[in-house]
């Protein structure tokens, strides 16, 4: 029997997870969009990595005996899944790419929504910092100006790169960024030139605001779906004056390190009930999962937490929310 563990990263925009084997290499992944719901989602991608993994010459050998899951919605689909490990994108990100990159300093990261920046020293993680405010630097973005030009946004980097003068589009935030593209397609722009300007902005943007005081040694690299955008890629090696690594599976970065978490923890013992509770992950059981969420707003402190209670039947399975220990009671009601 060889052990396996599932790896699952549920993000606003797209859902990925991976399987990987005891040496930790991966044998199955996927990258499925969201769609606004995170749960049927990540059962998507649980049925892609099955099928996967049903197809690999010693697929009889292989048990799924661990999972984690990280990303916007890490607490819910780890309930769903009964994860041993639920850990946030920047932990996973990190411990992802230090085991495919032992000696990176810095990892750039641009998702649908949301862009990263964490810091490396001797292998872990010493800084980072998130966008707050500004989208203008992230996926979402760059798919919107590419249907406002006709284009697919997956053609952005090759179009890029046959630029020979980028336009010079406003960097600020989203709106300022979108007004400029507006007038320099008005004022006949070359099209190439302008995919070349929002890429440039993008990486403007992106080390104005979510770098800004961060020092970026090299080596660096640059992982999220965004990092499969050759434009962007070298917007950023151009701006910063160093190479800039993308690795094959870095858009797949959380999923896998979360994946190695759970490995570390070792297989699930003792689960009673959900995909675990047979001793090895039971896909079926995943897909029949079914259950509810609960608002509870404590009340019993200033803070007037907000308590998220997930049930099955009518049995509660987790709770978080919750900032202090007086909300934990009012959970179990």
């Amino acid at each position: 029997m060889k052990h396996a563990y599932l790896g699952i990263d549920i993000g606003s925009i797209s859902t990925k997870g991976v399987v990987i084997d005891q040496d930790r290499n991966i044998i199955a992944r996927s990258y499925l969009w969201t769609e606004g719901n995170p749960t049927k989602a990540s059962k998507n991608v649980v049925r892609e990595l099955e099928a996967q993994v049903a197809a690999l010459p010693d697929a009889q050998e292989i048990v799924i005996v661990g999972a984690g899951t990280t990303g916007s919605a890490r607490r819910l689909v780890g309930a769903m899944l009964g994860a041993s490990v639920i850990k946030n994108e920047i932990t996973a990100h990190a411990v992802g790419t230090t085991s495919l990159h032992p000696d990176v300093r810095t990892i750039l990261e641009i998702g649908g929504q949301d862009s990263k920046i964490i810091c490396v020293s001797d292998g872990i993680a010493v800084d980072y910092a998130m966008n707050t405010l500004c989208a203008a630097g992230t996926g979402s973005f760059l798919s919107s100006q590419a249907h406002r030009l006709g284009v697919e946004v997956e053609e952005f980097g090759d179009i890029a790169l046959t630029s020979t003068k980028p336009a010079n589009i406003a960097a600020r935030c989203t709106v300022f960024a979108e007004s400029d593209l507006v007038h320099k397609i008005q004022v006949g722009y070359a099209r190439e030139d302008i995919i070349a300007g929002l890429c440039n902005a993008v990486a403007s943007n992106y080390l104005n605001n979510v770098g800004k005081g961060k020092k970026i040694d090299s080596p660096v690299v640059f992982q999220g779906g965004v990092s499969k955008n050759a434009g962007v890629v070298h917007a950023f090696e151009e701006q910063l004056g160093v190479e800039v690594l993308v690795d094959p599976d870095g858009h797949l970065m959380g999923a896998y390190g979360v994946a190695l978490l759970a490995a570390d923890a070792g297989p699930i013992k003792d689960a009673v009930a959900g995909p675990f509770a047979g001793g090895k992950f039971d896909f079926e059981a995943l897909l029949d999962f079914d259950f509810k969420t609960r608002e509870i707003e404590c009340g019993k402190c200033a803070n007037h937490c907000e308590i998220i209670c997930v049930y099955r039947d009518s049995d509660i399975i987790d709770s978080w929310g919750n900032r202090c220990d007086r909300g934990a009671v009012k959970t179990t009601k």
